[in-house]
């Protein structure tokens, strides 16, 4: 027991480590790129929070298998560098029974992966679209920069010249509106100032503009309208509804599995896949972990981790495969998992067979 909890407290604290470090570049990456996203007034900042939170579902489940993959490298490695494994041996440790213990923090790992391959990372991203349409889709007083044309959905295109004082008023403000289904007229509206306010009993967000005028042109004719208005007022808030967000990356694995559609049993069975791609990891790394002493313990890493990218390559390509239907959905991922199970289970064999010294 002690020998157990030992063992498993290394390989979790390392993983911790490396996944910690890797969802750290990750997670930067995403959050610079959304950055200049808010930079240039597509959403607002204050929304950055929530989508980093929506999409770190979705860096889990790539990101653990492969930092659960390098602790079990890093963790024994270090244990043959110090010569702990041969003192196991010599207490009766073998490499299946070294695999035994190794899959109980594998069963955790592959427990959360599958929390988040195939309910959490679905969720998120829906939530992570339908909040970005929402914020494409009306207007919004905190994403507009002064001096700048910005394209705030619905075909409109907005202009300030700058705000007043306390930040709650546009100044010189310019509308241009692209005809559509529900009228074949562009409108330019400008007026002196604006502002945005809010229908409690209704909780519709409306741009308020006072002291212009709006112009109406249909293209190819040469009449135009003209109105002068002390107070005009433009409803907001035109965005999609969830259920037009239908892309197979929101749709739930329960509706996946429903769905005969190549392109939506690929995605299931790579939501499937992931959970047991911890557990041939866990097989593949505990033979690959065995190095010697004067290579270092990072003799075998960049092997392990080519064989690895092997791996995720090929689960992507017959994921691709599926979708395209060049390949059968009966057959799916499963030779790929197949594959490296195979070759985990002929290196474990090689490692029983010449012993742990």
């Amino acid at each position: 027991m002690i020998l157990f909890r030992y063992l498993t407290r290394e390989v979790l604290l390392t993983m911790s480590a490396v996944a910690g470090i890797l969802l750290l570049v990750i997670m930067g990456s995403r959050f610079i790129r959304y950055f200049s996203d808010a930079a240039e007034g597509d959403f607002p900042v204050t929304i950055l929070g929530s989508l980093m939170m929506f999409h770190l579902p979705g860096f889990m489940e790539l990101v653990l298998p492969l930092a659960f993959f390098l602790g079990i490298l890093l963790a024994y490695g270090q244990l043959y560098m110090n010569s702990e494994i041969t003192v196991m041996v010599a207490c009766g440790m073998s490499p299946l029974r070294l695999l035994r213990v190794t899959f109980l923090p594998a069963s955790i790992v592959a427990v959360l992966v599958a929390l988040c391959s195939l309910w959490l990372t679905p969720a998120g991203a829906l939530q992570t679209a339908a909040t970005l349409e929402e914020q494409r889709s009306r207007l919004d007083v905190s994403v507009l920069a002064p001096g700048r044309f910005q394209d705030f959905g619905g075909g409109r295109t907005a202009y300030i010249s700058d705000f007043s004082s306390d930040g709650t008023k546009m100044q010189e403000v310019l509308v241009h509106e692209q005809p559509g289904p529900e009228s074949p007229h562009s409108f330019v509206t400008r007026a002196g100032s604006g502002y945005q306010e809010t229908r409690v009993e209704t909780g519709s967000r409306f741009l308020v503009l006072e002291n212009g005028e709006r112009y109406g042109v249909m293209p190819g004719q040469n009449d135009a309208q003209r109105l002068t208005f002390e107070r005009y007022t433009m409803r907001l808030g035109l965005s999609r509804s969830l259920q037009e967000l239908d892309s197979l990356e929101y749709a739930t694995t329960q509706e996946l599995w429903h769905d005969p559609n190549p392109r939506a049993q690929a995605q299931f069975q790579w939501r499937a896949g992931l959970p047991f791609m911890v557990f041939i990891l866990a097989l593949l790394a505990q033979p690959l972990s065995r190095v010697n002493p004067r290579q270092g313990r990072f003799g075998k890493l960049l092997p392990a981790i080519f064989l690895y990218v092997a791996y995720l390559s090929l689960l992507l390509a017959a994921v691709d495969a599926i979708g395209s239907g060049s390949l059968p959905t009966v057959i799916g991922v499963w030779p790929v998992h197949l594959l490296f199970l195979g070759l985990g289970l002929l290196l474990l064999w090689r490692s029983q067979r010449k012993g742990m010294r």
